[in-house]
Order: C-alpha cells, then structure tokens, then sequence
C-alpha cells in the first residue's frame, strides 16, 4: 500500500503530544508504517532532509521508539506498542505526582492557606532563613535556641544587617547574640517565635523540628504583639 503523507502527517502531529520533535513524530509515523525500514526509506516518506534521517533514527531509538536490527544495511522497526505506552503511562503519572508534590509545596508561599505547618528541622530552618533574606525593615526573633540560629543562619543574618534591616533577639540571660543585633533578656523561653516586617510570622517547636508559618499581616501582628510583650517584660540586667 502506497504511503498517504497527509495521514503520516496527521499521526505526526498526535504523535508530539509524547514529546517528540516534528522530525521525530514524523519518521516514528513513518517507520510505524513501513514496519521496518532502513534510514533513508523513513527520509523519503517522512519528508525529512536524508543528512537529518540517522540522527533522528538514533534519537527515536534512545528515547526507546525504535530498535535497530542487527546486520547491515542499517534497519529500523518500531518499539513494542505495549511497551511505548506503559513507558509514556509512568512518566505522566510521574508527572502529576510531581506536580501534586510541587501543589502541597505551594501553601509555603503563603497561598491559599493562611497558616501552614512545615515538619523537620532543615525545612523549619531554610523557611527561617527565607524569613530573613526578605525581611526589609527589621525582623524579631524570640527564641532560646540562639546558638543554632546564630551558627546556621549566620550568612543570611549577616546579608539582613548589611541591607540595615533591624535584628533583635529575645533570648535567655547569658545567650550570645549576633554582633550588631539588638538583645532583650527573657528567661523560660521554650518555642521560637519570628516576625518579619509586620507581615510574616512562625511559631516554632522547642526542637526546631515543626512550626506554623503564615504570611498573613493580621495573624503576622499578633505574633509580633506577643513578642513585644515578652520584650516588655525582659529579665532586667
């Protein structure tokens, strides 16, 4: 049967919803016609350039479209179809997966819940540093966890001073504090709570280990409300 471009053509545009180039969908289609065939057969139907039709063969049989027969001339056949959609079945289903991890990410920006809870202490750390990189004013910080914080987190509190951003610290006597931060003694600290710029806040374990996080400005000022009182009623040195 005489090849028809226009239907190889139609198969070649479907055929790029699996992620294949032009050149791609329409030597697959081609090949998937012919049923084995060698690289210049696939040019000539396919409509490709024949200098373009051995790369496209090999790309079709690295992305596991096509398999090449043993023996000379160099021939192609298609994959099993089986196989090619099972394969194309798991990376779409990889696909929705990842964005479905990437959807219970997106409550981290603060949309569309208002407060979140973030679980293990890398992450609770790395969303205390993000606290502090886009803080603009001044950030508050009560906590009797200083030393890690002032270990871990000492670039991004360095970059915040250096940007004139306010640091203060609410801390148990005898705590050292960052240089050039502002300290106000509190002693029975157990959580860590942090307000960035009347309009971020958390609410951290005694481990560091979980918080609540919101981006919400009203929760965002009860949080820092609650810190100014622990600051009123500081341990006086």
């Amino acid at each position: 049967m005489e090849a028809n471009p226009e239907h190889i053509m139609k198969t070649a545009n479907m055929l790029k919803i699996l992620g294949l180039s032009s050149y791609e969908a329409q030597a697959f289609a081609s090949l998937v016609y012919h049923g084995v065939a060698n690289a210049d057969t696939i040019a000539d139907t396919a409509g490709i350039p024949r200098t373009s039709a051995y790369k496209v063969m090999e790309s079709l049989v690295s992305r596991g479209f096509a398999r090449e027969t043993e023996g000379r001339p160099r021939m192609f056949k298609p994959e099993d179809m089986g196989k090619i959609r099972e394969n194309f079945i798991n990376s779409v289903n990889k696909l929705f997966d990842d964005l479905r991890e990437l959807q219970d990410v997106l409550p981290s920006k603060g949309d569309p819940q208002l407060v979140f809870t973030i679980y293990g202490r890398s992450k609770v750390m790395n969303k205390m540093a993000e606290m502090f990189d886009l803080t603009e004013r001044e950030i508050l910080i009560a906590t009797p966890r200083i030393r890690e914080i002032r270990s871990e987190l000492k670039k991004n509190i360095d970059n915040a001073l250096k940007r004139g951003v306010k640091v203060v610290f609410i801390t148990p006597p005898n705590k050292r504090v960052p240089h050039n931060t502002e300290v106000h003694r509190k002693e029975g600290l157990i959580a860590t709570d942090v307000a960035s710029d009347d309009s971020r806040a958390m609410l951290a374990g005694a481990d560091l280990d979980a918080c609540g996080y919101t981006d919400n400005p009203i929760l965002s000022l009860h949080v820092l409300q609650f810190i100014n009182m622990m600051m009123n009623d500081e341990v006086k040195m």
